[in-house]
């Protein structure tokens, strides 16, 4: 690629393999020119629509406009890369110059002093020679002969001065020029510097609309929450509508076994009231008879009286008795009531019930058109954001490390484009600006870093390949991000986190007819060795050279436990709904990269060294595969490590894929923080294609897929 400036200020760029600006076709479209008129009337370009409600036409619209942009800031990015190989070329070029005129300084010194030695011997000789010429003539002779030998060599002298003195103006000369094409590429660079900003502006214009869409889903979540709860509570409202009715059908039985007995009660005292009454008319007629024959006999009228007192108390006990039965029947009506007023209660009960149940379909019924709703949004969003995105972390600074406001050398930008998304590194003095999908500052927390994945993590529920992996110098903190703290349940990593969210989302999909299966591996990569950490075999996991594989961490000079070897944690899963009779197979791979680190920093020897090599080697063509997928190369090394080879059905063009780069705030490791942003940074770049889902309507073969 030939970049150049032409005299009225217009930028050509010939991109060869480069599609047209208005193209959304292939890339067979031959060398594109770009100049800045037409870079200002693509940032200034407003998309155009027949109908602002045809959406489908929008968002086509849109993703032709954000491909050009794509292709331009892949252009400058390109062009930027050149420029900056071209700076450091002269730079070395002067470099050169400068060494070789300082060793012609050194060596003409050098010669000035031998000169200058000669001269003084010679100047001894010669007047010696005129003390010796009194005295003989012969050395008069001699004397002449010298001093033309040193006319001679002050002559050869001068020559040689003004040679070195012509080649000092020579190079002098060309160093003013290399210091003159130093300066245009600077100005060069100050103006794609602005043309990248004004890019990058548009750029959170566009996030800024994507996070629209995020707080849409955000909303939908919540209203899925809502939802969900709602059935809750209407499942709870049913529960204690059922447990009231038990409690009525119980008191109902019990209002009909008091019903019975007052029923039994009465029965009885109407039969003691029956007997009292027949006593009392039996008495009566005795008493009668007693009259009757007391006015024959004055003798009985004793016997009368007792008899009418007897009857007189029978009286009482009957009136007793009738008030008795009153109350029994005044108590069966009082039941009877009850009992209907329970029966109305009973009824009332069973029709909300049936209402509870309809409420209850109504918003399972919104839940599942909720959770189709926000799958397609989450997937349209990825889709927008390209398929490689970059999260960084800095990790909080350990005791015992720099903490002073001076020594301090990352800063975080908080202009409203790059507020959360950028971070600044300064070295020796001059600072470095970067800008991801997200930056992660030292005091987030472990929930903080999983909220911003967990819909990634979920998209492998839906039938997609995900792979998240985190890359970084050693002692940067990619294990504690991937796998947290032991026993600090605050502290857990992105692993365990992301397997409660994979069985609690399987749980709960039951009810929309929805089975999964998972299928988990463990492997390490030592030395580009792969092993089987769930495997029984200990023999099928020692290496070649007959090393146990118990130990994988060892002991540096940059940090005292580190990983010597990559952790890569599949999870496969496959899903089946009966209603539908669909079946979708994800793969969920969560890779803890080893420490990238410099042999003169590390200070590894031995085993270590060899270790040392094998990451550094296995990390190199993992970025290579990743570029040369960037670029659409027919060929992707992806045999070139054990690495690569392992993850290629996850890098293929087909996956969503997350990295993140951790660095340290120390200022001793300023250095290796710069080589990690600006590796993150390329990758940031790079598409590799779009996510495709992995699904299939009629049931397959229940063996899991590799994927």
């Amino acid at each position: 690629m030939v970049g150049e400036m032409t005299n009225g200020g217009r930028i050509r760029q010939s991109f060869p393999g480069a599609r047209d600006l208005t193209s959304t076709e292939g890339s067979e479209y031959g060398p594109v020119e770009f100049t800045r008129e037409d870079v200002d009337a693509l940032l200034h370009e407003r998309i155009k629509y027949k109908s602002k409600y045809n959406y489908k036409e929008r968002c086509e619209n849109t993703m032709d406009y954000v491909k050009r942009l794509r292709l331009c800031i892949r252009w400058f990015q390109e062009l930027e890369l050149d420029y900056a190989f071209e700076q450091e070329k002269l730079k070395n070029a002067m470099e050169l110059n400068e060494k070789h005129c300082a060793d012609l300084e050194v060596s003409l010194k050098e010669k000035e002093v031998e000169l200058n030695l000669v001269i003084h011997e010679l100047r001894k000789n010669f007047s010696s020679v005129q003390v010796q010429l009194a005295k003989e003539q012969a050395e008069k002779l001699a004397a002449t002969g010298s001093l033309e030998k040193e006319k001679e060599a002050r002559l050869a002298v001068e020559k040689l001065q003004a040679a070195l003195t012509e080649e000092l103006g020579k190079t002098q000369g060309d160093l003013q020029t290399a210091n003159q094409r130093i300066q245009a590429v600077n100005d060069m660079y100050k103006l794609l510097q602005e043309y990248n900003s004004s890019l990058q502006l548009y750029n959170s214009k566009i996030q800024g609309d994507l996070d629209e869409a995020h707080e849409t889903i955000k909303r939908g979540e919540k209203e899925r929450t809502g939802i969900v709860e709602n059935i809750g509570n209407l499942k709870g409202q049913f529960k204690a509508l059922q447990d009231q009715l038990a409690a009525s059908k119980v008191s109902q039985e019990d209002i009909m076994k008091q019903k019975d007995e007052l029923v039994n009660e009465i029965v009885s005292l109407k039969v003691e009231i029956q007997q009292v009454k027949d006593d009392r008319d039996r008495h009566l007629t005795e008493v009668k008879n007693l009259q009757a024959e007391a006015t024959k006999q004055n003798d009985f009228k004793g016997t009368i009286n007792e008899l009418e007192s007897k009857c007189s108390s029978q009286n009482k006990e009957l009136q007793e008795l009738q008030d008795q039965l009153a109350a029994s029947e005044r108590k069966l009506q009082v039941a009877d009531l009850s009992t209907f007023e329970k029966m109305n209660e009973f009824e009332e009960q069973k029709e909300s019930i049936m209402e509870l149940k309809a409420r209850l379909e109504k918003a399972e019924l919104k839940l599942i058109e909720g959770e189709q709703l926000r799958k397609k949004l989450h997937n349209t969003i990825q889709e927008l954001k390209g398929n490689i995105r970059v999260f960084c972390r800095v990790r909080p600074l350990l005791s015992g490390e720099n903490s002073s406001e001076e020594a301090k050398t990352i800063s975080y930008p908080t202009s409203l484009e790059a507020l959360g998304r950028g971070i600044d590194l300064m070295q020796n003095g001059q600072k470095h600006c970067f800008t991801f999908d997200k930056v992660f500052v030292p005091n987030a927390s472990q929930e903080d870093i999983f909220v911003e994945i967990s819909q990634l993590v979920q998209s492998a529920l839906d039938g997609y390949k995900v792979c998240i992996f985190a890359y970084g110098q050693t002692g940067s903190g990619k294990t504690y991000t991937m796998m947290g703290r032991p026993g600090n349940p605050e502290e857990k990593g992105l692993i365990p986190r992301c397997l409660e969210q994979i069985f609690q989302t399987r749980q709960s999909l039951r009810s929309q007819g929805w089975k999964y299966e998972l299928q988990v591996s463990m492997l390490e990569i030592y030395n580009e060795t792969i092993r089987d950490l769930l495997s029984t075999n200990k023999e099928a996991v020692r290496a070649d050279n007959g090393v146990s594989p118990q130990k994988s961490v060892g002991k540096t000079a940059m940090n005292e436990q580190s990983s010597r070897s990559h952790f890569v944690f599949t999870l496969r899963i496959t899903g089946f709904n009966e209603s539908t009779e669909q079946q979708v197979q994800g793969v969920l791979n969560l890779i803890d990269l080893a420490g990238s680190e410099r042999l003169s920093k590390s200070g590894s020897t031995g085993d270590r060294l060899k270790e040392t090599q094998a990451i550094n080697k296995s990390l190199s063509s993992l970025g290579d595969v990743i570029f040369a997928l960037a670029k659409k190369e027919d060929h992707v090394p992806f045999r070139n490590s054990k690495l690569t080879y392992l993850l290629q059905p996850c890098l293929g063009g087909d996956s969503k894929t997350l990295m993140f780069v951790n660095i340290t705030p120390e200022p001793s490791s300023t250095g290796e923080s710069l080589c990690s942003l600006r590796f993150a940074a390329r990758v940031n770049a790079c598409e590799i294609g779009t996510a495709h889902r992995q699904v299939n309507n009629r049931p397959l073969d229940n063996r899991l897929s590799l994927g």
